[in-house]
């Protein structure tokens, strides 16, 4: 029975790999492609409230009609793509970019289709370095640390640029760190996935790396449904503790609750002083999950999430007399107090530990901790904007089966607008991207040394 049905899910990955490879095949005349083209711009119009809060309009109009004017016949959907991908780094932000519908389920059939990818994970530097981190997937590298020089003969700067031309994100350093935890899916989309790989690594020119296209699951996608690989909690000598949560995305959100009230209990029980919460790869989710699970336990003042708001009206909404294809702003009123009878509040120091892939809902969560004092913010910033988009859209193109991501509304941070525009710490901690524990570890040496006034 095991042997049969292993059998039955090889026959439905091999038809699914099938379809996909169709799909991406299939090719598309000029006129569809100017079709999407006007279904983004169209899509972006009716959903964004202000896409002038990340984008000058008049340079999106000239860049869609530079578009217009260059699309050709004969394009499959991954070159349809990396023409409309282009408007993804002017876009500016981390929810409005132009992608695949299911970039994730693509990756799974191509690889299940016997294809391969990119073999190495990889970190991005700011001035477009390649550094080789791990294999795909994240078992260890000989060779992790070493800088590539050359791919497949081309200067390893030059791919950077043609992949990073295609990012989405708030910033640079955003748009570096994406293509660093996606390097393998950009280098597919653009430079196709070959099935063998020679690498000139810096100060190594005469000995060239040679290697075979991996078929390994890449590592940002592994783990992703395991609690225990999105969530810790480690108690640490001398009344610290670490809090790691990796997403605010979950679809059970009793069992973040139930983490976090376990944690919370157990450091009353340690009388731990220092807690350090760790989101610097938490690319967000739901609001209520901090809300609820993180700020009851360390709020000690009424609060609020953001300031104010503008939000564009998809649906007629009666109750609250509001029509679609409004556009609204308002001050955010709502305030929440503190627990006062909760008795695992911590009174101890909160540092949240931030980072180039912190986002969204975690980008809200850092803002009311900083704004409102209930902790200090440490790690590397100017990444996201402080205030952040929201009530992202799905937008399908009708001809290419690519989609458009927008966001229908727009959050102000708590203290308003005269504090940056960019989530910056109180403490600057740098990251590495060989050793995920060297920020928490030069975090708490400095918290150690200034207990003891060095």
């Amino acid at each position: 029975m095991l042997r049969l049905l292993h059998m039955v899910v090889r026959t439905v990955l091999a038809a699914l790999a099938c379809t996909n490879v169709a799909w991406a095949a299939e090719r598309f005349t000029a006129e569809q492609v100017r079709a999407d083209l006007e279904a983004l711009a169209a899509g972006i119009a009716a959903t964004h409230p202000d896409i002038s809060h990340s984008v000058d309009p008049v340079r999106f109009a000239r860049a869609l009609e530079a578009l217009r004017q260059t699309s050709r016949d004969g394009l499959d959907r991954d070159a349809v793509w990396r023409a409309l991908a282009t408007l993804n780094p002017l876009l500016a932000d981390g929810h409005l970019f132009v992608g695949y519908a299911d970039w994730r389920g693509d990756t799974v059939r191509h690889l299940a289709a016997g294809g391969t990818l990119f073999p190495f994970e990889v970190a991005v530097d700011a001035d477009g370095r390649v550094r080789i981190v791990a294999e795909l997937g994240g078992a260890r590298s000989v060779h992790a640390g070493a800088y590539l020089q050359s791919i497949n003969g081309q200067p390893a700067r030059d791919v950077t640029q043609t992949l990073l031309a295609r990012v989405h994100g708030d910033s640079p350093t955003f748009r570096a760190d994406l293509l660093s935890r996606r390097w393998w899916l950009y280098h597919w989309k653009v430079h196709g996935a070959p099935d063998a790989f020679e690498f000139v690594l810096e100060g190594s020119p005469r000995n060239p790396v040679r290697r075979p296209g991996s078929s390994a699951r890449p590592a940002t996608m592994t783990g992703e449904e395991d609690f225990d690989r999105q969530f810790a909690f480690e108690l640490l000598p001398d009344g610290a503790a670490v809090m790691t949560v990796q997403t605010f995305s979950w679809h059970d959100p009793a069992s973040f609750f139930a983490f976090t009230r376990r944690a919370f209990r157990q450091m009353k029980t340690a009388r731990t002083r220092l807690l350090v919460v760790d989101v610097r790869r938490n690319g967000g989710g739901d609001d209520a999950l901090w809300l609820h699970g993180l700020l009851p336990y360390i709020a000690d003042r009424p609060y609020r999430w953001a300031s104010r708001y503008t939000k564009r009206v998809l649906k007629d909404d009666p109750a609250r007399q509001e029509k679609a294809g409004q556009v609204l702003s308002g001050d955010i009123d709502t305030w929440t107090s503190p627990l006062a009878d909760d008795s695992l509040r911590f009174t101890g120091k909160v540092v949240v530990l931030v980072g180039a892939g912190t986002y969204s809902s975690a980008v809200l969560f850092a803002n009311t901790v900083q704004d409102f004092r209930f902790g200090t913010l440490a790690g590397e910033g100017a990444s996201a904007r402080s205030s952040q988009t929201g009530g992202v859209q799905k937008i399908d193109l009708p001809h290419t089966g690519l989609v458009v991501w927008s966001p229908r509304f727009i959050l102000e941070r708590p203290s308003g607008p005269g504090a940056s525009a960019w989530l910056v710490p109180d403490i600057r901690i740098a990251d590495d991207p060989l050793d995920s524990n060297a920020a928490v570890r030069a975090l708490l040496s400095r918290e150690a040394d200034r207990a003891v006034g060095r």
